[in-house]
C-alpha cells in the first residue's frame, strides 16, 4: 500500500519495492490523478514519477481559458487613481 510521507511535505511515497510491484498501476492512477508520486529507497527519496505534460507550442494564447476578466477593462480609469496620496497615506508607499 503506498503511504503518505509527512516529511514530504504532503506528497505520496512508495518504497522501491513496491512500486516494483505496481509499476504499471501506479503509472495509471498518475495519469489519471495528475499527481506525483515520490519513489522511495531505505526511507529516503530517489526519484519521482510525475505526468507528462506537454509545452505549449506557442506563448499567445497559452492561459486560454484559465485567466477571467471581471469589469470593464476598456473604460479610462476614475480620476482619483491620479491624485496624488495625501501625507496620511505617503508613509504607506
Amino acid at each position: 500500500m503506498a503511504t503518505i510521507d509527512s516529511s514530504i511535505s504532503g506528497i505520496r511515497t512508495v518504497k522501491a519495492s513496491e512500486f516494483k510491484a505496481k509499476c504499471l498501476q501506479l503509472m495509471d492512477e498518475v495519469a489519471e490523478s495528475g499527481e506525483e508520486i515520490v519513489i522511495t529507497k531505505f526511507g529516503k527519496p530517489v526519484a519521482k514519477l510525475a505526468p507528462h505534460r506537454q509545452k505549449p507550442t506557442a506563448f499567445f494564447g497559452i492561459d486560454r481559458g484559465r485567466i477571467e476578466i471581471l469589469g470593464d477593462i476598456v473604460s479610462p480609469m476614475p480620476a482619483e487613481w491620479f491624485q496624488e496620496p495625501d501625507a496620511s497615506e505617503k508613509d504607506l508607499f
